[in-house]
């Protein structure tokens, strides 16, 4: 829940406050990671905690998904599962085995993101941050392209294959959302914003 407040948090940026926002959500992501994460932590490393792990495997997600968001709005790049990981060895005993977070849990915080950033581009071109939004489209083309070579080894994930069909949504969404700017130019962005219910955003029904 705390780290859907980070993304929401994300959400808030424009271009005219970018930093304040972004500075603001990785605090919070800190705290998520301080008082939260620190607490799962503590209490299973040392343990089989892989054998826990649809136990914390949601809330795991959501945080993956808040980092690589903050990270991507912060330098362009992903954040990786090494980095993640590094990130978390500080709050172990060093002492036993420390709680890693497993690559299937990261793989499918990572499809979420997609989502998120889908969302982040359509801001972006209703600000006329057409360039941005591009880059947006770019990497999360790759992810996309990526995961659909891991998806089908991924035996233990009976929900992979949905978030591959949403995941391709949202890149179709956003391409057809840059190629309608450079169609139509400044007619189309108004549009973006648009409270008229019978207009549908993007040529694609139910967006929400």
């Amino acid at each position: 829940m705390n780290s859907k407040k980070v993304i929401f948090q994300v959400h808030r940026i424009s271009k005219n406050n970018k930093d304040e926002v972004l500075e603001k959500a990785e605090k919070d992501l800190s705290a998520v990671k301080d008082h939260y994460i620190s607490r799962l932590v503590n209490e299973l490393q040392g343990t089989d905690f892989w054998k826990l792990r649809r136990a914390y495997s949601p809330g795991i997600q959501e945080y993956v998904e808040a980092a690589t968001l903050c990270k991507f709005c912060t330098t362009g790049t992903l954040l990786n599962l090494d980095e993640i990981n590094a990130m978390l060895l500080p709050l172990s005993n060093p002492s036993v085995e420390p709680l890693q977070i497993n690559i299937l849990d990261y793989i499918l915080g990572l499809a979420d993101l997609t989502g998120e950033l889908m969302r982040l581009a359509i801001g972006r071109i209703s600000d006329g941050e057409l360039e941005y939004a591009e880059k947006i489209c770019r990497f999360v083309r790759e992810i996309y392209r990526e995961l659909t070579l891991v998806a089908p080894k991924m035996d233990d994930s009976s929900d992979m294959k949905t978030k591959m069909d949403v995941m391709l949504q949202s890149v179709m969404k956003i391409e057809n959302a840059c190629f309608s700017v450079h169609v139509r130019g400044s007619e189309y962005i108004p549009l973006i914003g648009s409270d008229d219910a019978s207009y549908t955003l993007l040529g694609v029904p139910n967006f929400e």
